[in-house]
């Protein structure tokens, strides 16, 4: 077995036309995966996990200790798949990849793709992995609208799922959200120009907006708070924060991969043409634990539990956070606490 930081990025090659849920097609699909530990011989120990916004197929990367042994991801046993999802900047086809019609990146080009289409992609990869049931499915924020619909989708899929920070639908808070980054990205000059370090400036304002929402009040007032002694009453240490942060993700994303992911999830609502979102989620049969977080400004606690309550049988739980929506990521204990109770409640020794 590899030692994490060895674990390489693999590479699924679908040599065949890909047709997109709104009738469009791509000539053909790369999708981009990490597996951490070994699959034991029946297929039993599977746990997927479907990734956020602007991550990667790399869960020890974007996921600090949770794939170590004695964690809820231990890779000594269980075998994790991540799979890098579509429209993305990190391996699977997106914005970024070769249009083979042009020999040159799609950049704006890429068709817009929805939550529904991710899925498509990762039952692709799971049929082609030989995997036809896992152990545990677990989604967080926009891999939870993921998981979500792929619990839907294929209900016998998976046996156990959790989803953390997320939603059935995209709510209008998120839309709206969505809607400010577009209009920053939109006053750009060049975005729209086929390269893809196009709109720079509009990608980090974008990223300045969500931030906003992914972090809520406590958390910057917590950690972002002023010296009285700085001479200068214009200087805010939280402005060259929101600066910083902005330019760190030009550094490794583009505007267009950006504004393709952000639209899927403008697109997520597991309830149309299923007669609703109440009515579709009872399709749900794996053993579900939902968590919210309290301080969760994107994804109130309140989301969480109308998702829970049309769960049948379900588990609803509060974790505690002054992080808000980054909360997932920051609180690996408290997660991992919640997780190995969940499953010694169902009969899983640690």
């Amino acid at each position: 077995m590899h030692h994490i930081s060895n674990v390489m990025t693999q590479f699924c090659q679908i040599d065949q036309p890909f047709i997109l849920e709104n009738g469009e097609t791509l000539p053909s699909l790369t999708i981009a995966y990490h597996t951490f530990g070994t699959m034991n011989a029946d297929c039993s120990n599977v746990i997927w996990v479907m990734h956020g916004l602007t991550a990667n197929s790399d869960v020890a990367d974007w996921w600090p200790h949770t794939v170590e042994k004695g964690k809820f991801l231990d890779p000594e046993k269980y075998f994790i798949v991540c799979a890098n999802m579509l429209g993305s900047c990190y391996g699977t086809t997106g914005p970024s990849s070769i249009n083979p019609a042009t020999g040159l990146p799609w950049c704006g080009d890429f068709p817009r793709v929805t939550i529904r289409d991710m899925v498509k992609c990762h039952r692709i990869l799971a049929q082609k992995l030989g995997i036809t049931r896992i152990h545990e499915m677990i989604g967080v924020s926009l891999g939870g609208f993921q998981a979500i619909e792929w619990m839907v989708t294929d209900p016998d899929f998976a046996e156990n799922v959790m989803f953390c920070a997320t939603d059935s639908s995209c709510s209008p808070w998120l839309a709206a959200f969505n809607k400010s980054m577009y209009m920053a990205i939109a006053t750009d000059p060049s975005y729209g120009e086929p390269r893809l370090d196009a709109a720079q400036k509009g990608l980090a304002t974008a990223r300045a907006i969500a931030l906003i929402s992914y972090r809520g009040p406590f958390a910057y007032n917590m950690s972002q708070r002023d010296d009285d002694k700085n001479p200068d009453p214009f200087f805010h240490r939280v402005q060259t924060y929101q600066a910083y942060q902005g330019e760190k993700l030009c550094k490794r994303f583009d505007v267009y991969s950006y504004v393709r992911i952000c639209e899927s999830g403008d697109s997520h609502n597991v309830g149309r043409g299923r007669g609703g979102i109440h009515e579709a989620l009872k399709k749900i049969k794996a053993n579900t634990l939902v968590i919210g977080i309290s301080s969760d400004i994107l994804f109130p606690p309140l989301c969480l539990k109308e998702l829970a309550d049309s769960i049948p049988g379900s588990t609803f739980r509060v974790m505690e956070s002054d992080f808000a929506h980054d909360g997932f990521l920051i609180e690996h204990e408290k997660l991992n606490g919640f997780m190995q109770e969940w499953r010694k409640k169902r009969g899983e020794g640690n």
